[in-house]
């Protein structure tokens, strides 16, 4: 279950839902999504405020506003990280999630992801922020475009993203190299770690660097979201000036 106009509308631009109800509410943001749903012959039913209010709170532990929608939508294709690799269109650059259970940081990391052109994202069974409403809400609706594999293992992912011959770099705080310094051209994974503990010790052993974004200011760290955004955009900035011949 999926609620809000942004990620209802891209849940329907990826062909995902399979129902929608909608209170009396009219706006023309509503009314284009419905335009969609009707072109795609979803059925829409008209309910109370009252009933999307208990819809939105039954779908997660959090509140988020459901902006008058609600809808039931398809799971995700299941992947593997083999999947996520093999569907790479030039140098693969992936994200790793270790233990990230906060929605709105998870929700937040999948938007700056779509909007990198990050090829996956790889994610723990357990110690992860489930993929409901408050992840869509908080990814502006990028959770429907994601490509996700689920595993079980983050170490035993991080040691197939080598054996696939790719870069892992993990992002840690008392890292001797700064992020700056990786060549991220190169087939690379991002391995980022929970707010507070980081990356798990079996995790940050198998990784085959460790960088750092420095921190010159009185607090010790970013949050992971803004850090995963930070390292992910010089990733672009860098491939942005191979394709261009800037080196």
């Amino acid at each position: 279950m999926i609620y809000g106009i942004n990620p209802v509308l891209e849940a329907l631009r990826a062909r995902r839902v399979k129902a929608i109800r909608v209170s009396s509410r009219t706006d023309e943001r509503l009314a284009a999504v419905l335009r969609l749903a009707d072109e795609q012959g979803i059925a829409v039913r008209r309910v109370t405020t009252e009933e999307l209010d208990r819809a939105a709170r039954s779908a997660s532990a959090h509140r988020a506003p459901h902006q008058g929608i609600v809808a039931d939508v398809r799971g995700s294709e299941a992947l593997t990280v083999e999947d996520l690799v093999s569907g790479a269109r030039g140098p693969a650059l992936l994200v790793v999630l270790d233990g990230i259970e906060d929605p709105h940081n998870v929700g937040a990391i999948l938007r700056t992801c779509d909007a990198a052109g990050v090829t996956g994202v790889i994610r723990q069974t357990r110690h992860s922020a489930a993929l409901d409403g408050v992840v869509g809400k908080a990814s502006a609706g990028a959770l429907a475009h994601a490509r996700i594999a689920t595993v079980v293992n983050i170490a035993r992912a991080v040691e197939a993203l080598k054996d696939a011959n790719i870069w892992t770099i993990g992002l840690a705080g008392d890292a001797a190299e700064a992020y700056t310094d990786i060549d991220w051209t190169l087939p690379s994974a991002i391995v980022l770690g929970a707010e507070g503990t980081g990356l798990r010790r079996l995790v940050r052993e198998r990784c085959d660097r460790l960088v750092r974004v420095p921190m010159l200011g009185r607090v010790e760290s970013l949050n992971v979201s803004v850090a995963a955004g930070v390292v992910l955009y010089e990733a672009v900035r860098q491939r942005i000036g191979l394709s261009s011949g800037k080196g």
